[in-house]
């Protein structure tokens, strides 16, 4: 056998021009239109995010349009170089110094979804700060973008899609391999490959590289007998789209068991968007019908670790959702993001220093934490309401700091700094502790009295 059979195909037939890459036409143009917005020194944003299903052709996009724009490309891999030490070491003066050739240069970064916020050292803080100072354009590309970790790199990025390859394309662009390398290939075979990889064009052609060099000719016997279906999760936007596109239960169970979220989320999700995707109010009523018994299974789930429940659970989030579109037709829109899973981000910050102070007021109360979100920071807010400066100076005698103080009173840090100083001094934990229980008692008699009148 020649030496070339052995060279991969994926690389042998790897798009050498924009002309050769396959489909993604609004992908292109945005990504040009940015690289040329570089070079007039005006990018409303100096890094892009590259993202899709695996196999897509992010990598090969990049490739393609630097030999496109005689650009030098500095390759490297998020999950190689995670440590922040490493990336001011290996990628930073890549894209902080000129090229030595004279030629424009193109930073491309791979699987910035392998980064992690809490396990790799600051990598995506170090990552954030580069997108700022850098002097070249900079492509980062990722399966999945929406992991919590990775939004402060979203924000800082224009996010550009590339979509799951369709049939018609995959299968034209494996007929011409096979017509390139003389191998004999019947249509439904091609279209089988294509359904198994479920678009993956990268693995689509492997497996068509095995077969043919195995067998001389690819069929469909062939192909149903020796390939797989190839398990893969699915992003959030995708797990919706198969949901509301499903004619059959075991397609929507399916949506539900590969999706990257957990069922919590894919609720969250859902309950955001049931009412954008299904506009027929019977249809989005057993929709959320569906959903609500999803959510009482899961409350019951929780309470009792009954996991069987499960099940149902699932039951209720994919068959019984796609089940409901009885009268809208499809459209293709845009999901939203779930606004509580927004808020959760933007307010982790006030929750951590409201559980610290919890964690402070119960050990000195002798009280759960929840018993201290549910009766004592509710009287400390009212009371600061009443008399600021004795609230400030219960809080600071029970060791709040100012953030856990401003997160209690719901103030800013000027606010609180206003307050006029203790004649008597700091107040010990103890102490605040008899002053805040008296003042709330009056409180409670002031409110009393009122009432009576």
């Amino acid at each position: 056998m020649p030496e070339s059979s052995y060279i991969p195909w994926i690389i042998k037939y790897r798009p050498k021009s924009l002309s050769d890459y396959v489909d993604q036409e609004e992908a292109k143009t945005i990504l040009l239109n940015w690289l040329k917005a570089w070079d007039r020194g005006s990018p409303t944003k100096k890094a892009v995010l590259l993202y899709g299903p695996p196999g897509v052709g992010k990598t090969s996009l990049v490739e393609a349009i630097s030999k496109e724009m005689n650009c030098e490309v500095i390759e490297t891999n998020a999950s190689d170089f995670r440590r922040r030490e490493d990336i001011e070491k290996r990628i930073k003066p890549a894209a902080t110094k000129m090229s030595l050739s004279g030629k424009k240069r193109l930073i491309l970064i791979d699987e910035v979804d392998g980064l992690s916020g809490t396990a790799d050292k600051g990598g995506i803080e170090t990552m954030l700060e580069l997108t700022s100072i850098t002097k070249h354009p900079i492509i980062m590309t990722a399966n999945n973008p929406f992991h919590p970790d990775l939004k402060p790199l979203r924000d800082a990025s224009l996010l550009i899609e590339l979509k799951k390859l369709n049939q018609r394309d995959v299968v034209k662009l494996l007929k011409g391999i096979c017509e390139k390398e003389k191998i004999f290939c019947e249509d439904e075979a091609l279209k089988i490959i294509h359904t198994k990889n479920e678009g993956d064009l990268r693995a689509s052609i492997n497996d068509l590289q095995n077969l043919g060099l195995s067998f001389g000719k690819v069929t469909a016997s062939l192909v149903n007998e020796l390939i797989y279906y190839r398990d893969r999760e699915v992003n959030p936007f995708d797990t919706l789209r198969n949901i509301f596109t499903s004619k059959y239960a075991w397609q929507s169970k399916l949506a539900v068991s590969h999706s990257q979220v957990d069922i919590d989320t894919l609720i969250e999700w859902l309950s955001e968007n049931i009412p954008v995707q299904l506009t027929e109010p019977e249809d989005m009523y057993l929709a959320f019908q569906a959903l609500s018994r999803a959510d009482i299974y899961r409350g019951r789930m929780k309470r009792t670790q009954n996991y069987d429940l499960l099940t149902y659970i699932s039951e209720m989030v994919g068959p019984a959702i796609s089940l409901s579109r009885k009268k809208t037709k499809f459209k293709w829109i845009k999901y939203e993001f779930p606004k509580k899973i927004r808020m959760m981000s933007e307010t982790k910050k006030a929750r951590e220093s409201l559980n610290k102070a919890a964690a402070k007021i119960a050990k000195v109360t002798h009280c759960s934490r929840e018993t201290v979100k549910s009766e004592y920071i509710p009287m400390l807010r009212a009371l600061y309401k009443v008399n600021k400066t004795l609230a400030t100076q219960i809080m600071e005698g029970l060791k709040l700091e100012d953030d856990e103080i401003r997160v209690i009173v719901g103030k800013s840090k000027e606010s609180t700094e206003n307050t006029e100083p203790s004649s008597t001094g700091p107040m010990n934990a103890e102490e605040s502790l008899r002053k805040f229980e008296t003042s709330t008692k009056k409180m409670g008699t002031r409110a009393r009295k009122k009432r009576s009148q």
